[in-house]
């Protein structure tokens, strides 16, 4: 049982945070191309990524994963994004610094859903079932790649009023 909830239970819950942090992330990536902060979304964004990032822990484990430092570099991006948007108010270098760390931590969201799809995914896993061959390493490529992009437009388009 972990939070009164079976083993599945708290797995499915954890993918729905995960998957809505992601969905809430990419309009938030939206509107830093349209440099529009989307206040509402913004927080809904950051909070229920710090929740995916944070409940990970609470899975049954023995050893540090890499799903736990990617969580905890996760949660460092989101500290400093949370402080860039509302401790320094998008102020000089802070609204970049916002930008890389949130892009980053949406990123990191997106990379660990393709690493979980490759590996639970039948037709997927059958493309790639070690993760090192080149259908995953091309998605993870492309991935990045956007997320890139989106990370160098989004410092130069963001500019909230």
């Amino acid at each position: 049982m972990i939070l009164g909830l079976s083993l599945a239970g708290f797995t499915v819950l954890h993918l729905v945070i995960s998957m809505i942090a992601i969905g809430l992330g990419l309009i938030v990536a939206g509107g830093l191309l349209a440099s529009n902060r989307l206040p509402g979304w913004t927080a809904w964004f950051l909070i229920l990524t710090v929740v995916t990032s944070a409940t990970g822990f609470l899975f049954p484990f023995t050893q540090i994963l890499p799903s736990h430092i990617v969580a905890i570099i996760s949660l460092v991006l989101l500290a400093i994004a949370v402080y860039a948007l509302y401790g320094k108010g998008l102020t000089g270098i802070w609204r970049s610094v916002y930008v890389v760390t949130a892009m980053l931590a949406l990123w990191f969201n997106v990379f660990v859903l393709i690493v979980q799809s490759f590996q639970k995914v039948a037709l997927l896993n059958a493309y790639a079932p070690t993760g090192s061959e080149p259908p995953f390493a091309i998605t993870q490529g492309i991935v990045l790649l956007f997320f890139v992009f989106t990370i160098i437009l989004g410092i130069r388009r963001f500019r909230p009023a």
